[in-house]
């Protein structure tokens, strides 16, 4: 039985802290609209910045990196020339990003929807949008060698009678309102993530398919900031949370809600920065002077130029390095000298 499913039963009592999410989650699409309606320059910026998040962000957490000197080419350029198969990936991502803020409206959450996501972020390779055909458990991996099976995943020869189950669940979860949608939306990635339904690549899809549900469900932060850079930013609570809430799922009783709170606590993160970049803003600035400055505010007290430079991808070297000229001696202080030189935030 999956997650989803259990919700049918109407025997879920849902937690104070879920609530508690849902309220703020309520309020701040309330004031979506509003905030949307300012600043369009701003939002622009915001929807290109993003995009380019998502796709290195989403990547990285599946050990899937490019260089930072050719994130900006390889992702603003029409037909860019990949080098290899993780920069053709990264790219990839974007396109799948580019196709469901194009289409959200319009694309049914079936498996021909995420088999074509899965194709995107793939690329090339030979097994692209097509469901597993071997058995495959999610083992972690220690640095000295040992190796523990974190998850059995769903055989690969009943992989296509549970996603069909899957899909089947989230449109009755719908219609007869069996939860509130984004704690439905929360337990269906869950279920993905469970099944484990490709070879490879199934991190990303469940990435993908939560900012659609989010679109659909008319939550739009993800246009504007990266679930997916946050979820990096809280991996190790990610996958917490994953293993604690996949304990005992094939039996149907498991405990989702520390997975679902943790999606909420993303979606709520997400809103909160969108209200401080867009709602509460009085004087202008130029559009990557802003991200980089937010930026700042998400590194460690002590910083170099390399890891500002991973928090800003498609900036270049120069404008990072132009910011903190400006800033110096007001919010930041320069501890060296040379490129590998330590910075400190002040106050």
């Amino acid at each position: 039985m999956s997650t989803l499913s259990l919700f049918s039963e109407g025997n879920q009592a849902v937690p104070g802290s879920t609530s508690w999410y849902l309220a703020d989650l309520g309020e701040f699409r309330g004031k979506q609209e509003l905030y949307t309606r300012q600043a369009p320059q701003r939002l622009k910026a915001l929807r290109e910045h993003a995009l380019i998040e998502s796709s290195v962000s989403s990547n990285r957490l599946e050990g899937v990196e490019v260089a930072p000197r050719r994130i900006h080419n390889l992702l603003a350029s029409p037909k860019p020339l990949f080098r290899d198969r993780d920069e053709e990936e990264v790219r990839g991502y974007r396109e799948a990003l580019c196709h469901i803020h194009n289409n959200a409206a319009d694309l049914d959450l079936s498996e021909e929807t995420i088999c074509q996501l899965h194709r995107l972020t793939r690329g090339q390779i030979w097994d692209a949008g097509c469901y597993k055909t071997k058995d495959g458990d999610i083992t972690e991996r220690y640095p000295d060698g040992r190796e523990r099976v974190r998850f059995r995943t769903v055989p690969a020869l009943e992989t296509p009678r549970y996603m069909t189950g899957l899909i089947s669940d989230w449109g009755r979860c719908l219609e007869e309102r069996w939860i509130h949608p984004l704690i439905g939306m929360a337990a269906f990635n869950l279920d993905f993530l469970c099944i484990h339904p490709f070879r490879d690549g199934n991190g990303r899809v469940s990435r993908l398919l939560l900012l659609l549900q989010c679109q659909q469900q008319g939550f739009e932060v993800g246009r504007y900031i990266s679930l997916e850079r946050l979820i990096e930013q809280h991996k190790d609570r990610y996958y917490e949370t994953l293993e604690q809430s996949s304990q005992g799922w094939h039996e149907g009783k498991n405990d989702p809600w520390p997975y679902i709170n943790f999606i909420l606590s993303i979606l709520r993160t997400a809103y909160q920065e969108f209200a401080e970049r867009v709602g509460d803003v009085q004087a202008p600035r130029g559009s990557k002077t802003e991200m980089i400055l937010a930026a700042l505010q998400r590194l460690p007290p002590e910083f170099t130029v390399a890891q500002l430079e991973q928090a800003c991808p498609g900036v270049s070297r120069e404008m990072l390095r132009r910011v903190l000229s400006a800033q110096k001696g007001k919010s930041v202080e320069c501890l060296g000298r040379g490129p590998g030189a330590k910075w400190q935030k002040k106050g």
